[in-house]
């Protein structure tokens, strides 16, 4: 047998066992409440989760350890969450979130996207940035939702928000490792505490490992691709110099990312059919390009604070993110050409093998906010924001069948944001069971770019530079209302606008123009119930719809394997969201999350380019008068990557014994049918499937622990995505990884 199937079955086992545990629960015994208080900082404040009039989820503790073991990186948070969907063609460098079906699936270095990632209060806004590791961290929220008011740039979707744990006065430290599949290994561990009067110090580190397991068949290399390196570090500094309440916190964090680009397998789908077409092979490719990606990524967040009065508070965050990439990858997926003796796997009608570097990219953040709260019916924050970007890039095409493989295709762009913002919100407490906030928020943005071939290809010649500047200011606000209907059940309604700005697109390695779409904003209408339903049972419901105006829409791949942005008139979306915690006997805890996102994109007509594969589109062509094939109608069609069905649960239990317990944790989600572009093809899209892990352990009172851990347990094989250009060429999901973990926290 197998370590793989070992531990696998070794887990089951265990599940079955503590399920048969006897289980009892007297009737008419007092209550206890088993459900913690959830605090999170929706609203830049520390408040219960049940307070807060935004569609919030929260992950922590054991199930954010959980759902992130394994060597996963940022992507675990696909469908772990209600509305939302994370994936990536660039692999671990590159994620790309979805809230409520929006999102943006443009792969370019420079992609504007309408999802923020917050961390530690600093907006990631280059999905370069996007990808900082997930480790020693106090909480994810993710806010569903335009959160324009108080968060700022780009979040038409809604917000992914990561806190790290912070410096305390406390001694608090723990240590981890896991070993599994592939040779994969994880360390993590934090150290902290108080080292002078004035001075509070934490550490903590992560390292990720997996050998190489796809082969190279047409080169004959075992154990090529797919493997991964990866550090990623943080030191933090809480300085408490004064006999007041002055905090300064400096926080410097780094990654270091060696891995695999994304493996793009040709013509792993048949055409005709949906998903993972017959004969494929997880742990094989047939590769005659290159395929590397090198990541590093640093930067330095500074938070001050001090009361100015019993009233008044004041804060300044500064944030400066740096990074680098260098990425390329055998875009065709396979060797050869139609027009050589010798290609394959399937029809490569030509060879493509391209890189991008992104050889510079700085980010500087500036927040000043006022927050006033004396106890009163009134309470508010306002401040002002300042947000600069710098960007070198340089987009590479490579001779594939010259054995040196020089560059036959060169273009660069470099390019300039500068926001400026300025942003209020007031709650008042119009009796003591309705409370009314209202925000609004100024930006400014301007977009300055260059672009310029240098080398074509095709033998066009060089083109440009070409430059340019676009900008635009709008005004984002939010109006809510929260009703304490009871002791336990509030009522919330929401009306928010929030807006993404222009967004420039010139890869000129392969085309010769320049494509900018305008500013899109949103209005989305939300309302809900937060509840604690009984002392066991938590609930929590929301239902929401929106419309875009002037969705911004990116054409990807294509015959040309490049990028085009347009805007669409509107884009609309309705649904709901649910948020359930139950914990009906001792040691018994569940969770489960469920959405449904109908999304759809509105205009008269919107024509846009079918497959450069083989494929089978199903929406209407377009034709001029003279009978000429202009495109496809894509109105009416779904956002990309938005399934309407989206659902996850965990369940544990747990089985006290002398010195600690035994448990069994599992968790699953559900990611319904799912389309890859705007166009609707019979191909290029996946199927409702479902995907879970499972963990069994001792933990003792001590803080020990020992635990068998499968993720992916059932080895489901899956596309995540695919790449329109010359085959039916995919990416899939991640393979089955079981292991062994052992920690220990004090």
């Amino acid at each position: 047998m197998s370590f793989e199937k070992f531990l696998v079955s070794s887990s089951a086992l265990g599940l079955m066992c503590l399920s048969a545990a006897p289980i009892a629960a007297a009737q008419g015994e007092e209550a206890e409440n088993r459900l913690s208080t959830v605090t999170v900082s929706a609203q830049r404040l520390e408040e219960n989760l049940q307070d807060v009039p935004v569609s919030v989820t929260n992950l922590a503790d054991e199930k954010l350890d959980i759902l992130k073991s394994g060597g996963t990186d940022v992507r675990f948070l696909s469908a772990r969450v209600p509305s939302v969907i994370a994936e990536s063609s660039f692999g671990r460098a590159f994620p790309r979130f979805y809230i409520r079906g929006i999102g943006n699936t443009d792969f370019d270095l420079n992609a504007s996207q309408p999802v923020s990632l917050v961390y530690d209060n600093v907006p990631y806004e280059n999905p370069i940035l996007k990808g900082f590791p997930v480790f020693d961290l106090e909480d994810i929220e993710v806010l569903r939702g335009p959160q324009g008011t108080l968060f700022g740039r780009n979040t038409p979707g809604g917000i992914i928000k990561f806190d790290s744990k912070k410096p305390t006065e406390e001694f608090d430290a723990y240590a981890k490792v896991a070993y599994g599949s592939y040779n994969t290994v994880e360390a993590e561990g934090a150290v902290g505490g108080q080292l002078f009067d004035a001075l509070a110090v934490r550490v903590s580190g992560l390292y990720q490992y997996r050998d190489d397991y796809v082969d190279n068949d047409y080169l004959g290399v075992e154990d090529a691709y797919e493997g991964f390196q990866e550090y990623a570090g943080r030191a933090q500094f809480l300085f408490t110099p004064f006999d007041n309440d002055f905090q300064a916190l400096l926080n410097v964090h780094a990654r270091s990312n060696n891995s695999s680009a994304r493996l793009f397998r040709a013509n792993i789908i048949d055409q005709g059919s949906k998903g993972l077409g017959a004969g494929f092979d997880r742990e094989s490719v047939f590769f005659d390009g290159l395929n590397d990606l090198g990541q590093t990524a640093w930067g330095t967040t500074l938070t001050m604070s001090k009361s100015l009065n019993d009233s008044v508070d004041l804060t300044y965050v500064f944030g400066h993110e740096s990074a680098q990439v260098d990425s390329v990858g055998d875009i065709d997926g396979g060797f050869g050409a139609a027009f050589l003796p010798d290609s394959g796997p399937g029809f490569i009608p030509f060879n493509s093998e391209t890189g991008g570097s992104v050889n510079e990219l700085t980010q500087t953040t500036h927040e000043l906010r006022l927050a006033f709260d004396n106890g009163g019916a009134l309470s508010g924050q306002t401040g002002v924001f300042l947000f600069n970007e710098d960007v070198d890039i340089t987009s590479v095409s490579y001779a594939t069948f010259n054995p040196a493989k020089p560059l036959d295709g060169i273009a660069t762009r470099k390019g300039t944001t500068e926001a400026f913002a300025i942003f209020g919100s007031v709650s008042y407490d119009v009796t003591e069971a309705l409370t009314l906030t209202g925000g609004a928020r100024f930006t400014d943005e301007t977009k300055d770019f260059e672009v310029e071939r240098i080398l074509s290809p095709f033998g066009a010649g060089p083109l440009g530079p070409i430059a340019g500047s676009v900008g635009d200011d709008q005004v984002s606000w939010d109006l809510s209302a929260l009703y304490e209907l009871n002791d336990d059940t509030n009522l919330y309604a929401r009306v928010a606008k929030g807006f993404r700005g222009p967004s420039i697109q010139g890869r000129l390695v392969f085309g010769d123009t320049v494509s900018i779409a305008d500013s899109e904003t949103v209005i989305s209408y939300e309302a809900g119930v937060k509840s604690d339903v009984t002392d066991w049972l938590r609930a929590n419901v929301g239902v929401f719809t929106y419309t875009l105006n002037d969705q911004q829409l990116t054409i990807v791949g294509g015959i040309n394997n490049t990028v085009a942005l347009f805007n669409a008139d509107e884009g609309q979306g309705y649904g709901f969201e649910a948020d359930i915690e139950a914990a009906p006997i001792e040691n018994l805890l569940f969770t489960g999350g469920l959405s449904y996102n109908h999304t759809e994109i509105k205009d008269d007509l919107l024509i846009a380019p079918g497959c450069g594969a083989p494929c089978t589109v199903t929406d209407p062509a377009v034709t001029d008068s003279n009978g000429n094939f202009l495109g496809y109608n894509i109105s009416g069609n779904p956002f990309p990557n938005a399934p309407e069905w989206i659902a996850n649960f965990t369940a544990r239990y747990a089985y006290p014994i002398a010195g600690g317990e035994l448990y069994a944790y599992t968790d699953w989600f559900y990611k319904g049918e799912t389309n890859f572009f705007l166009y609707e093809s019979v191909e290029f899209g996946e199927e409702g499937y479902w995907e879970g892990g499972l963990r069994v352990g001792y933990k003792s009172d001590a803080g020990y622990e020992a635990a068998l851990f499968a993720r992916n347990i059932l080895d489901n094989e899956v596309l995540e995505g695919a790449i329109d250009f010359n085959n039916l060429t995919g990416f899939v999901n991640e393979p089955r990884i079981v292991g062994i973990e052992l920690s220990w926290e004090n």
